[in-house]
């Protein structure tokens, strides 16, 4: 006999009692995961908070002040956007270390190439606060 043939006979053999065995119990319970929930401007949100990430890394490694700002203010975004949502949180939390690791990568020292970068990434992340609020805002 082929040994392949074996293989799949001798599992046949030690499985089929057991399947036999299961076949008057139910099927286990699956844990139904609670609906992600989404909200319009979770892509922005996402977006926001990665740049929130390359602004704390960015101005921590420059030196400048308020350089914690940024974190405390991920912190107030996810506790007030996310609340009873780990998911939307989990996103979130992902997209600002994803931030912070992109510059981490290629930034070791402050220069004026970084400084320009931080700039620019605080221009984008107050053009998309005022974009998310203008629009989805209260």
């Amino acid at each position: 006999m082929i040994p392949v043939r074996r293989v799949v006979l001798s599992l046949i053999v030690l499985v089929g009692p057991a399947m036999a065995q299961g076949k008057n119990t139910p099927p286990p319970q699956e844990e139904i995961a609670p609906p992600v929930a989404t909200v319009p401007y979770d892509d922005k949100l996402a977006r926001l908070a990665e740049v929130l990430g390359s602004v704390h890394y960015l101005r921590t490694l420059c030196k400048a002040p308020g350089g914690d700002e940024w974190r405390e203010g991920m912190k107030q975004l996810l506790d007030s956007e996310t609340g009873s949502e780990p998911q939307r949180k989990e996103r979130l939390t992902a997209a600002f270390n994803r931030g912070y690791r992109a510059f981490a990568s290629v930034y070791t020292d402050c220069t004026p190439a970084a400084i320009v970068a931080e700039e620019r990434y605080r221009n984008e992340g107050a053009t998309l606060a005022t974009e998310i609020t203008s629009r989805f805002g209260n």
